[in-house]
């Protein structure tokens, strides 16, 4: 094969690594019962006038599978690490008691692990259009190399290529769909 059509294959292959990797990122968000700092991802704390994310501001530990602590770096950060939880609408009740904010994670109800699940299937559904834009653009690139001289039976086994490597990340994103959602309806 020709080097554009290698290189077309490997930035396919490196943009649908990424969106798995998006994809994994977006399901730690998604809590599935147990306490895990990663619930609290995306608070981003008023830092001396600028947006911080929480775990640059406090160190965040979970004592037990029910319980986040919160141990700010400097003690005046209580109040605005309070107030950033609370902001950030993650459905969590900060309890402050002078050193350290602790927080309580729920069990989840049915009700919730459904909307979490469905929540899942829709990141999952995106990460799935990601890949498949790759392989239209990547599709299209090929066609444009065709049009430029390459041989049609090069560029038919470079579509072909595209398309198992397509084939197999939609099923990787499937993979993990099944198992977050095992992992969120387990009670």
């Amino acid at each position: 094969m020709t080097e554009e059509i290698d290189f077309i294959l490997d930035s396919a292959k490196e943009s649908m690594d990424n969106s798995i990797a998006h994809l994994e990122k977006e399901f730690l968000n998604i809590r599935a019962g147990k306490a895990s700092p990663a619930m609290l991802g995306g608070v981003f704390v008023d830092y001396y006038g600028s947006q911080t994310p929480l775990s640059q501001v406090a160190n965040i530990n979970v004592p037990d599978a029910r319980t986040i602590t919160i141990q700010p770096y400097e003690k005046s950060m209580l109040q605005p690490i309070e107030k950033a939880i609370m902001i950030a609408n993650i459905g969590f009740n900060p309890m402050n008691n002078g050193d350290i904010i602790i927080i309580s994670v729920p069990p989840l109800t049915e009700e919730r692990r459904k909307d979490l699940v469905k929540q899942a299937k829709v990141e999952s559904e995106d990460a799935k259009i990601g890949i498949r834009n790759v392989r239209k653009d990547s599709n299209n690139d090929i066609k444009k190399l065709e049009k430029e001289g390459t041989s049609e039976d090069v560029c038919k086994t470079a579509e072909d290529s595209v398309q198992k490597l397509t084939d197999s990340y939609i099923r990787k994103i499937e993979e993990l769909l099944v198992v977050k959602e095992a992992e969120i309806l387990k009670v």
